[in-house]
């Protein structure tokens, strides 16, 4: 994999997350009682092989690599800081604190300016490929099959996609490929979608036309973005551009509403991804597991330290959380340390650490856990 540069595009501050996204990073928000945002896509790149992931970050920066730092410095795997990395791995050297050179470059204005700012962190080096990856995507997904595609294919670009329910479709990036499975439609957030085909927003560039389509692109008058502005320019251009199925389970966590939904779809004899599956950087020794029925507890994902005086049901419940005397919680996410005081009542929300509730949308929970389940 040293010829292909997987880089990490976590620079969201999650303004859609309400109070779920407040005072903290985007791709740091807690998820399925086992991880973060930002642990599947470094997951996924370290069971495919990749010794090093490179992170192109912009909000509250220092804050986000300190916590890579600690929790993805393994044997064999560890996330790159580019400008910063030196200054780090001086630290790890010496045990000094780090001390962090000064930022020399404009702020980003979109996915692109990032491939641009950190490009000699990213191309030359004999590297063929470059993977693009995001920090808020929840799905585990093994690149080598798609890389392998690329290549063979002699393709500029490689993308994934999946099929989803059409209403859905204006959320994301709409495609259209031909029966040889060439992209011959790409639209960002489409006001009236035509087809129910979206970017998973993964894909494979070969990195020389990728520079030279940022370069192209630098000092135009254009969005700074890859989705809005570089794939739609190579594909008008008659760049070839591939599709690459992604069949299992991939989800976009871009609202509070699409996190309550995804936690839903935890649950249930076919989950959409098991617990087993995730990456486990939340309180790693505590166990975790999956409860039909027993002790005031049924169809939830709990951990082994949960304290329950009261009855949940259709729940997932991060570790040290503790549920009062006679409380009720339904179709609820319930974050880390999180207290539900006695006799409360809660149904489709998200409970916060500090045991405040985002409100998400009461429903029924039957109709609730359908339609997590795509049904």
């Amino acid at each position: 994999m040293r010829e292909v540069r997987a880089v990490l595009l976590a620079g969201g501050e999650g303004v859609r997350m309400g109070r779920l996204g407040a005072g903290r990073l985007k791709p740091l928000v807690p998820f399925g009682g086992s991880c973060r945002l930002i642990d599947f896509s470094l997951d996924n790149a370290r069971r495919s092989g990749f010794a090093e992931v490179l992170l192109l970050s912009q909000y509250e920066e220092r804050q986000l690599m300190d916590d890579l730092r600690r929790t993805w410095t393994r044997p064999g795997f560890r996330v790159h800081f580019g400008p910063w990395d030196a200054a780090y791995r001086e630290a790890d050297r010496t045990g000094a604190p780090v001390r962090l050179p000064e930022r020399t470059w404009p702020a980003e204005r979109g996915t692109a300016d990032a491939l641009i700012a950190k490009a000699p962190y990213i191309f030359g080096g004999g590297r063929t490929e470059v993977l693009i990856l995001h920090a808020d995507h929840v799905y585990g997904f093994d690149y080598r099959d798609m890389l392998a595609a690329h290549r063979e294919s002699g393709a500029a670009l490689t993308i994934g996609y999946q099929r989803i329910e059409r209403r859905y479709v204006h959320l994301f990036g709409m495609v259209d490929f031909d029966a040889a499975g060439e992209l011959t439609a790409f639209t960002e957030k489409p006001a009236e979608p035509t087809s129910d085909l979206v970017f998973t927003a993964f894909c494979v560039f070969d990195a020389a036309v990728l520079h030279r389509w940022l370069e192209r692109l630098d000092g135009t008058d254009w969005q700074h973005d890859i989705s809005r502005d570089v794939i739609p320019a190579m594909l008008a251009a008659g760049e070839r551009v591939r599709g690459y199925p992604v069949t299992g389970y991939w989800a976009d966590i871009g609202t509070v509403e699409r996190y309550h939904t995804a936690h839903l779809g935890l649950l249930g004899a076919e989950p959409t991804m098991a617990a087993a599956d995730m990456p486990l950087t939340i309180a790693p020794h505590v166990p975790r597991r999956y409860v039909a029925a027993a002790g005031g507890v049924r169809n939830c994902l709990v951990p082994a330290d949960l304290t329950n005086a009261g009855t949940l049901e259709d729940c997932v419940v991060h570790p040290g959380a503790v549920i009062g005397e006679g409380a009720e919680v339904r179709a609820s996410v319930i974050l880390a340390g999180a207290r539900v005081p006695a006799g409360a009542r809660v149904s489709g929300a998200v409970i916060l650490e500090d045991g405040s509730v985002e409100q998400v949308d009461p429903g029924t929970v039957g109709e609730k856990v359908s339609a997590a389940h795509g049904r």
